[in-house]
Formats: C-alpha cells, sequence, structure tokens
C-alpha cells in the first residue's frame, strides 16, 4: 500500500506565500508523474500543477500560471508546490496524486491519471 501525505498547509495572509510538500509513506513508490490539485468547498476540485518525473516537463492550471512551480526530488520521490501572491480564492483543500504510469503531458492535468492520493491540505488565505 502506498500513501502520500501533504505537509505545509495553514492561515497566509492575502500576497504571501506558500510551500506544500507530499512526500510517500509505505511500500516504495517509483512516479512517472505527480501532480497538486485542490477543492473549495461547494466546488469540483480542479488541476492546479503537475510534473512528468524523468523529463521534468510542467504543467499549469490556468488559476495559477505565473504563481505557482512545481517541483521534485528524485531521490526522495517528493513533490512540492510553490504558490506565491496568494489570493481568498486560493482557499481550498490540497491533494496530492501521484502516477505510476508515465502518462503524456497532456493527460497530467486528468485526476483520472492517478492511482494514489493523499488526505489534503488545508490551505487558507486571508485579505
Amino acid at each position: 500500500q502506498v500513501q502520500l501525505v501533504e505537509s505545509g498547509g495553514g492561515s497566509v495572509q492575502a500576497g504571501g506565500s506558500l510551500s506544500l510538500s507530499c512526500a510517500p509513506s509505505g511500500r516504495t513508490f517509483t512516479p512517472g508523474a505527480m501532480g497538486w490539485f485542490r477543492q473549495a468547498p461547494g466546488k469540483e476540485r480542479e488541476f492546479v500543477a503537475a510534473i512528468r518525473w524523468r523529463e521534468e516537463n510542467r504543467a499549469y492550471g490556468d488559476s495559477v500560471k505565473g504563481r505557482a512551480t512545481i517541483s521534485r526530488d528524485r531521490v526522495k520521490n517528493t513533490v512540492f508546490l510553490y504558490l506565491n501572491s496568494l489570493r481568498p480564492e486560493d482557499t481550498a483543500v490540497y491533494y496530492c496524486a501521484g502516477s505510476r504510469g508515465r502518462p503524456i503531458l497532456s493527460a497530467v492535468t486528468s485526476q483520472q491519471t492517478y492511482e494514489y492520493w493523499g488526505q489534503g491540505t488545508q490551505v487558507t488565505v486571508s485579505s
């Protein structure tokens, strides 16, 4: 069984920044791609960012383009999300997702691509 564990969530003032991380816990997991999604209360889960592990190809959701950076540590199989210029609209539960397969870049925005999910970490941006 593979578990993904997010950390770094919390309360941040608008205009500030935060860093989230996601690391596997349990049996060995070598990802083909990892990503971040978020879900606000009463809304659908939306794509935030993803990275293909070997090639480091990156994709970002429209709502965070220019404000987000995704990166990975191949030694620890850890993925990071850096989000700056935070807005109240960024308030959501952020979920980490991982895929054992190696999806093409266009597929990394789809939730269906990912087999493993974290429990989520709350990010609250106050004005």
